[in-house]
């Protein structure tokens, strides 16, 4: 293993561990009154307006992420977690279709499509990503692995007493599904 990999595995977990303060706090933002008035107001309508912008981002560095792990790193990847690729890449090609065609005059109708999309899309993936985290946490399978390449259970590393790939994809997906709900509030001009 060359120097990069621990070094990205390290430089990962410290952004999973910052994304998942954020997503604490978007929660925070949404469930509370907090952004109906102040700083909390102006921050929900930055990061409502931001939102597709935000996501496009999580996701794209996702699929990096992803790549890096499997290609450069050789972790190979299980069934679920094929699944949680196959979602988050579907995600950053629509979010960065949407975003190319959000120039054009139906720009609210993009906007509405890429929130709808992006929310759906998460949804289905954050259950997949917090199974395969039961399963590498010592969770009985409730579906039979594939007797084929890795278990589902395998971990390749933890960091933080909790941070592992399949942690960091549901992080993501938490992330996005709260930046989709804070901008479903947001009309922009």
């Amino acid at each position: 293993m060359t120097t990069l990999v621990p070094f990205a595995i390290d430089f990962s977990s410290v952004l999973t561990i910052a994304a998942d303060a954020f997503v604490l706090f978007l929660f925070a933002l949404l469930l509370t009154p907090l952004q109906d008035r102040g700083w909390g107001k102006k921050a929900a309508s930055w990061l409502g307006r931001s939102a597709i912008h935000l996501s496009f981002a999580i996701g794209a560095a996702s699929v990096v992420g992803s790549l890096f792990f499997s290609e450069v790193a050789g972790f190979a990847p299980c069934e679920l977690c094929w699944i949680q690729r196959g979602l988050l890449y579907t995600l950053a090609v629509v979010l960065a279709v949407g975003l190319i065609a959000r120039k054009s005059e139906r720009r609210r109708a993009f906007d509405n499509f890429m929130r709808k999309a992006g929310l759906a899309i998460s949804a289905i993936g954050f259950p997949v990503a917090a199974y395969n985290v039961y399963l590498q946490f010592g969770g009985n399978s409730l579906i039979p692995c594939s007797a084929t390449g890795p278990s589902c259970s395998f971990v390749y590393f933890v960091r933080f007493g909790y941070v592992t790939i399949p942690t960091m994809s549901l992080t993501a997906f938490a992330l996005i599904i709260a930046l989709m709900l804070l901008g479903e509030g947001v009309r922009e001009a």
